[in-house]
């Protein structure tokens, strides 16, 4: 990953973040459907999280804010029956994870920022939504907050765990093919000698085997997990 935003123009900044807006859209479309909690079937897995966490790594924190917004916009007017309410939940878990995982490495560019970034994310995305699901979450299902405080710890923090953790591995794994997709289509420069030098003997990021290895390894763990809880295994 590099810091491109100074080394391209205005016009691709915005073509690139309104591609990866579309694919987070559609990306969340095809998978909202699909629960992660049995006990909370209003819980889903959120992919878009990672696609605008990598338009994040690009672009800084303040464009991942930005697509962020723009994304929980379209997705309330279209696949959402939650309202204004669930667009500002939205809004506070995917801007969460994503400035938090994007703001280190977007000021110094190494691999070792780019993975502490995205476990503060998951961290800072999980703490924030167990606050706000006990807030918000009983007015709109109607239940009791009595009701809502016991599944903090059994449903909502083991969900948001597993949702950063699956986004935080996606976008570890996909960052590579998005930014090559990218480059051969003109809108970001090649590889630059920054993003391949070192600096004070260590490495800027860059996808090794192990890093792939090691997401899906994540990816995969994550997966049989849901499937433990939702009794298919």
């Amino acid at each position: 990953m590099s810091n491109y935003s100074k080394s391209t123009t205005n016009v691709q900044k915005l073509s690139i973040m309104g591609m990866l807006c579309a694919v987070a859209f559609v990306s969340t479309m095809l998978m909202h459907s699909i629960p992660i909690m049995p006990s909370a079937p209003y819980l889903s897995l959120d992919p878009k999280d990672a696609v605008i966490a990598i338009g994040g790594f690009i672009f800084g924190p303040i464009a991942a804010l930005i697509m962020t917004v723009v994304v929980c916009l379209v997705e309330m007017v279209t696949i959402s029956s939650t309202g204004v309410i669930g667009l500002i939940m939205n809004v506070l878990s995917t801007g969460v994870f994503v400035t938090v995982s994007t703001i280190m490495y977007y000021r110094k560019p190494k691999f070792k920022n780019a993975v502490i970034g995205l476990i503060l994310g998951v961290i800072s995305m999980t703490a924030m939504m167990i606050l706000w699901n006990y807030l918000i979450t009983p007015i709109y299902t109607g239940m009791d907050r009595a009701i809502i405080a016991p599944m903090l710890p059994t449903v909502f923090l083991p969900f948001n765990l597993l949702k950063g953790t699956i986004n935080a591995a996606l976008t570890l794994f996909l960052y590579k093919s998005v930014v090559t997709v990218l480059r051969k289509a003109k809108l970001l420069p090649k590889t630059e000698k920054k993003a391949v030098s070192t600096e004070n003997g260590e490495k800027t990021f860059a996808i090794t085997p192990l890093v792939m290895i090691s997401s899906v390894l994540v990816l995969v763990t994550c997966v049989l997990i849901i499937l433990v809880i939702n009794g298919k295994l």
